[in-house]
């Protein structure tokens, strides 16, 4: 809510006795592991519901509260605010004539807006306080977002006669590769694209070079957003630009490169993976954003149900054994072992983890990225570990028999192990452990639970509608029309919140299968995945597709996303 006010927040808490001291302490301790905003810790964690915080703040400053945010605004109030000045100190006009003007403001706390908006506007300025999520909604309608800067800096490309000549086939050679990346409006334009990004939430930003255009395109919960692609000839020097800022060579345009950049944006920094791909017509590049203050690594916060949320808590909290998480790549694995980690990071107890690379830096634990090129691998990384004398390690993958039966050993002598497989289910982690070569009888006495997820879009709250789906579409899920009864389905109509698309943010569905000494057995006699599977369903579990059904019938996620994911 207030990204750079979190002192203020603080001291209006404190002030206000609205939270206890000792509480008060533990919410900014929070905020500052988690770079989440301490507003959206307060309300978050239900100390206090967004109205009544939302309300009281506009009370204490002096501001009048608006409980609801206007969806249509005069068009000479509208007019009188340029979109730069609406998005820098985020306001919504709500009224104007000659010599005054009525603002929404975002930011309460900006003490200087006032002055600054007065002397910018020529009129007096009254502000009004509101939710900043549904304000900037609003911005964001009727203003664009950086459109209007993203032309300007277009226009001053097409008339740089260095940038809009198309450099066709011809070699370029490192100085003149550098000297496009240090042109001003592509710094620009590449600070814009990647800002809108983070803002918007997306997880990757992908720029992509055809044949005769070069897209940038977004991944936001987890589908691909097209923005309105720049001129072809751009695509050399905002690929120059983003390696510049890696730190790779941009000499080198034959084999893929890895990197990173750290940035800082809205006063949070922000990690970004960045991956480049030689292809037919140029270099793709993949900049994977790594944002501390998006990611939730709370447990309680992953939308888990109830036994899974318990069983995490239990094996968690174990002094040894292999506890699995499972699934595709970008299923939420990685977060919710960290999760799983910040339950038992205390001080008591020795952390180490092995990343590929490290996606988020946590307070308290040893993080250390495997390098394969200078030889320290996930194995040789945990046989350094066993030197540390170590109680919890995570490892980010088991890729090999080596770094498995390392993983084993580690569980057997006294540790406990975290890590995640490439299977589609819980039962397959099993055999893909034993056809990796580890011994079944290994497996079965250090083996506790894994863990199988995937992450489906969240159906959107503002444009939720009921609906009877069609009997072809429930046929998949194995539900007939006429045992539908009074259960309600839901789909996103599209709306401004959602951008139009009817989904907004992810939930996880969850398969756990927690071992027992049937089970165990099983896997002593190599039985198939498909009988360990009948097994631990037989013994409680829930398969991915039956969890889907739950995040339905509960109104989460709509028919088509979890046919789509299990």
């Amino acid at each position: 809510m207030f990204p750079s006010h979190s002192p203020a927040i603080f001291e209006f808490l404190k002030e206000h006795r609205l939270v206890a001291p000792e509480q008060l302490d533990e919410l900014n301790e929070e905020h500052k592991a988690t770079g989440k905003p301490l507003a959206d810790v307060v309300v978050d964690l239900g100390i206090m519901e967004k109205d009544d915080l939302l309300r009281r703040i506009a009370a204490h400053l002096g501001y009048d509260y608006l409980s609801e945010v206007p969806v249509q605004y005069p068009g000479e109030a509208i007019a009188a605010v340029t979109g730069k000045l609406a998005r820098d100190y985020g306001v919504m006009p709500l009224q104007a004539d000659e010599q005054n003007i009525d603002l929404v403001v975002c930011d309460p706390f900006n003490t200087h807006a006032v002055d600054d908006l007065t002397f910018a506007l020529d009129r007096n300025v009254r502000l009004y306080f509101a939710d900043p999520d549904k304000v900037e909604i609003q911005i964001k309608q009727h203003y664009g977002e950086d459109q209007d800067s993203i032309d300007d800096l277009l226009q001053e490309i097409n008339t740089d006669t260095k940038l809009a000549t198309d450099p066709g086939n011809r070699e370029l050679s490192a100085s003149d590769l550098e000297s496009m990346a240090e042109q001003t409006p592509i710094i620009k334009f590449v600070n814009l694209v990647v800002g809108q990004a983070i803002r918007d939430k997306a997880s990757d930003i992908h720029f992509e070079p055809f044949e005769h255009e070069f897209k940038i395109r977004y991944r936001i919960d987890g589908a691909l957003y097209e923005m309105a692609p720049p001129p072809k000839q751009l695509g050399v020097p905002i690929t120059s630009r983003v390696k510049v800022l890696a730190g790779l060579n941009i000499a080198e345009r034959r084999i893929p490169q890895d990197g990173r950049i750290k940035i800082t944006i809205s006063g949070r920094q922000v990690d970004l993976r960045v991956s480049t791909l030689p292809t037919q017509f140029g270099e793709s590049v993949v900049l994977r954003v790594l944002d501390q203050s998006a990611v939730r690594l709370d447990i309680s916060q992953l939308g888990m149900p109830e036994d899974v949320f318990n069983g995490i808590q239990e094996i968690v909290r174990r002094p040894n054994g292999i506890f699995i998480v499972t699934g595709p790549t970008g299923s939420g694995k990685t977060t919710t072992l960290y999760s799983g980690l910040r339950i038992v990071n205390t001080v008591d107890l020795k952390i180490l983890t092995a990343e590929d690379p490290v996606e988020y830096e946590i307070e308290g634990i040893m993080q250390v990225p495997v390098n394969p090129l200078v030889g320290l691998t996930f194995a040789a990384a945990l046989r350094s570990f066993l030197r540390q004398d170590p109680d919890v390690i995570m490892l980010g993958e088991i890729r090999d028999l080596e770094t498995a039966q390392i993983s084993i050993q580690a569980s057997l002598t006294g540790h406990l192990v975290l890590s995640t497989l490439h299977t589609n289910d819980s039962a397959g982690a099993v055999t893909r452990l034993v056809d990796m070569g580890v011994e079944p009888f290994l497996i079965a006495a250090s083996l506790e639970a894994v863990l199988a997820q995937r992450l489906v879009r969240r159906v959107c709250t503002q444009c939720r509608t009921s609906y009877l789906p069609p009997a072809d579409l429930l046929a998949p899920l194995g539900i007939a029309r006429e045992s539908v009864g009074s259960r309600q389905f839901f789909y996103g109509k599209g709306c401004p919140v959602c951008s139009q698309s009817g989904y907004k943010g992810r939930l996880g569905i969850y398969e756990w299968l927690r071992m027992s000494e049937a089970i165990r057995d099983l896997v002593t006699q190599k039985a198939p995945t498909l009988v360990i599977r009948q097994k631990a369903i037989e013994q409680g579990m829930r398969p991915l597709r039956e969890d889907g059904l739950r995040a339905i019938f509960d109104g989460h996620t709509s028919i088509e996303e979890v046919i789509k994911y299990t």
